[in-house]
């Protein structure tokens, strides 16, 4: 620090501060700029007095952003209400076979989907370990969008739904199969989806599954999703792939539940999420 002073070169009085030997001059803001501030002020005084920040309190001529944000919605929702009505009074293959409404109906689901289903299945539909990835051909319950649409509506095993999709696989260790029996089953099922395993018994296996797990997998592993069994002759599993998931999903298997959307959407929503989820490329 130093005392004021007038600064040599040029002319004007200094602060008083001093860096390093610099001087901080004293040189006012020209008046032009302070009276724009000054007015900036008295502007932003009037601009709340007529558009308050907080929503629940209406200005001097009567403006509410909570009041614009609801006509916002209800100029929506007016400009909506006819394709919505047309959505609600058609069935969703109808919907798809129609461009427009088809073209609304993916707009709505794709929205539904990433606030309902994305926590579970991704952003992009493609799944984890335990939640299906519905960009593939591979259904459990059936890929049609009337299949689509039911369990979307009343979910799987899911008890607040009495039309819910359900099935539950048996506990092979609790007394059905013994533990030799049940890694048969496994290295035939692991051989049948070309995965690599040091299991043995594939023919003690085949018979088996005949015998236990082809009423709902079918003959082949197929699959059957009028029974929601999943095919197991590809690479597609819904929990991790490895020869001993598979013998303990066949030893105790976990059964995922989805919650049925229809009390809390409504009929309409479900049909886009629908149309939507039919759309991702592996629609049937």
């Amino acid at each position: 620090m130093s005392d004021k002073q007038v600064d040599e070169i040029s002319g004007t009085e200094t602060t008083g501060h001093e860096w390093d030997g610099i001087r901080e001059l004293n040189t006012p803001l020209p008046r032009w700029w302070l009276w724009t501030f000054y007015a900036t002020i008295v502007w932003s005084v009037g601009y709340v007095i007529v558009y308050p920040a907080w929503p629940t309190i209406s200005g001097a001529f009567g403006y509410s952003s909570r009041a614009e944000l609801a006509q916002s919605v209800a100029d929506a929702r007016a400009a909506q209400a006819q394709m919505l009505d047309r959505i609600s009074s058609n069935g969703v293959s109808e919907i798809i076979m129609d461009e427009e409404m088809a073209r609304f109906a993916r707009g709505g689901g794709a929205s539904l989907f990433k606030v309902n289903c994305s926590q579970c299945h991704g952003s992009g539909a493609a799944g984890a370990e335990g939640f299906p990835n519905l960009n593939d051909d591979e259904w459990i319950w059936g890929g049609t969008p009337e299949d689509i649409y039911t369990t979307i509506a009343h979910g799987i095993r899911f008890e607040d739904d009495l039309d819910t999709r359900f099935n539950l696989m048996p506990a092979f260790s609790d007394g059905i199969l013994s533990s030799e029996q049940i890694r048969d089953v496994a290295g035939y099922v692991a051989t049948l989806a070309g995965m690599e395993h040091d299991l043995a018994g594939s023919e003690a296996g085949a018979a088996l599954f005949a015998d236990y797990c082809a009423a709902c997998h079918g003959e082949q592993a197929e699959g059957n999703s009028e029974l929601g069994g999943p095919a197991l002759n590809n690479a597609i599993w819904l929990y991790s792939k490895s020869p001993e998931t598979i013998v303990t999903q066949i030893a105790n298997p976990r059964h995922g539940v989805m919650p049925g959307w229809q009390a809390k959407l409504g009929d309409s929503a479900i049909k886009q999420l629908a149309v939507y989820v039919h759309g991702l490329g592996g629609g049937q």
